[in-house]
């Protein structure tokens, strides 16, 4: 990604966060904590194709891993839409402007977010498997799915155990037991479907930055 895009994307990052602290109330003023924590893997992964040291690559690596769930959880944030009732007696949606306004504000933290969270998850998989082999592709592939697998247990942490990556640094100590106990089949059918999701979305991504590049 080149360098205007990089900043178009921090202006942008930055006028919507405003726009949400100001616009975005109760019981959606969730958005505007949940939206910056979802673009620090976005700016994480900005930073890491200057890292030569691998002293300094690699600690950026897992710090990018820890917040990286934070991109994708913003899509399950749909469901709060169901706070609006937007559903009238008659089951068809209704039109009430308040409904709409909302969901835009939803679904344009998500999209922005996890779309350039799956890009970000491109780059890191392309870097990591670059120094580890090269750029090979079962390397890289192997990469991704490791990658997407811990994000989706790290979402399922976030949703159900409402456990936030920021809380980790601040008490991680208060968290082992619910970490420890979490391994039940409603976690493994969830994180087995996010997975899905992810991987889904991670390859149309994928098709379109190919298919973007001139043939051979």
């Amino acid at each position: 990604m080149n360098r205007r895009a990089k900043w178009e994307i921090r202006g942008f990052f930055i006028l919507w966060l405003l726009f949400l602290f100001f616009r975005a109330h109760d019981p959606f003023s969730f958005l505007v904590l949940n939206t910056f924590l979802g673009y620090i893997p976005i700016e994480i992964s900005f930073h890491l194709g200057r890292q030569r040291s691998a002293w300094l690559f690699w600690p950026m690596v897992i710090i990018w891993l820890l917040f990286y769930p934070n991109a994708p959880y913003l899509l399950t944030d749909l469901f709060h839409l169901s706070l609006l009732q937007p559903y009238a007696v008659s089951g068809l949606l209704r039109v009430t402007p308040h409904i709409w306004i909302y969901f835009t504000y939803l679904i344009t933290s998500a999209l922005f977010c996890a779309f350039l969270g799956f890009w970000s998850l491109n780059f890191v998989s392309q870097s990591i498997s670059e120094r580890l082999a090269r750029g090979n592709n079962i390397v890289r592939l192997i990469v991704v799915l490791t990658l997407t697998f811990l994000s989706s247990v790290g979402v399922y942490i976030g949703r159900f155990l409402r456990i936030h990556t920021i809380y980790l640094f601040l008490n991680p100590e208060q968290f082992i037991r619910p970490l420890m106990n979490m391994w039940t089949n409603d976690l493994w059918i969830f994180v087995i479907l996010m997975t899905f999701i992810q991987l889904f979305c991670y390859w149309i991504l994928h098709l379109i930055m190919t298919a973007q590049k001139p043939s051979a």
